[in-house]
């Protein structure tokens, strides 16, 4: 069955351009043009990802990704953020708010589907991972992509849960915020650290009392203990 992909955006050339590029590369499309019909969409056809715009009207994206992930029906559908806004702080706050990546306008149709497929693949099962790693309380069942404290399932993002998975099969290895960047996003090229860093941020609240296990190492990276 072909990935279903809801793109919103006010912009009707924009949203053109995605739909045109995303069939050709056999995705199911679907668009939305402004944040309550994004909403309805995202819930009543539950696509496997959002391409969603920051700039729309009444509601913005930053709004529209809060709700999503507040939503039990949306919370793990990957968002990819689309901001005209290059600064920092917006990037930063997109991220925060739940979404997986993020690109700044203008843009390549390539980059994004670029994107978009290797967001799609991690949330396929890993052959060759251990299928549970235990660690006291915390449980991490990799073909099941569910990571659980004492019994309770923990709700992460297709993202997050990558990156708990990779951090906790490397246990006490540190991994540098370029190594996550490669394993986690699968970027070859230089991306700004502080997607590794608000993720991990998330990653944390997320965790809870389970946080205890990510270990920060001070100009390098991040750890994983038992």
């Amino acid at each position: 069955m072909k990935p279903k992909i809801l793109v919103v955006d006010d912009e009707p050339e924009a949203v053109e351009l995605l739909e045109f590029n995303l069939k050709q590369a056999g995705y199911v499309v679907t668009t939305a043009g402004d944040g309550a019909e994004a909403l309805k969409r995202a819930r009543s056809q539950t696509p496997d990802l959002i391409v969603l715009d920051v700039m729309l009207p009444e509601m913005d994206g930053f709004e529209i990704c809060k709700s999503l992930r507040l939503d039990p029906a949306t919370s793990k559908v990957p968002i990819i953020m689309l901001t005209a806004k290059a600064a920092e702080i917006d990037r930063v706050l997109g991220l925060e708010l739940g979404a997986d990546d993020y690109l700044t306008k203008p843009f390549s149709p390539r980059e994004l589907l670029l994107r978009i497929k290797k967001i799609l693949s991690r949330t396929q099962v890993e052959e060759n991972s251990k299928d549970q790693l235990r660690f006291g309380d915390l449980t991490v069942d990799v073909p099941r992509h569910v990571a659980s404290w004492r019994g309770k399932t923990i709700d992460l993002t297709a993202t997050e849960f990558r990156l708990l998975t990779i951090l906790s099969q490397r246990s006490g290895r540190v991994q540098s915020r370029d190594q996550l960047l490669r394993d986690v996003w699968e970027y070859d090229s230089l991306i700004d650290t502080r997607t590794v860093d608000t993720h991990m941020r998330r990653l944390r609240e997320k965790l809870g009392p389970a946080s205890k296990h990510l270990d920060t190492v001070r100009g390098v990276g991040y750890r994983f203990v038992e």
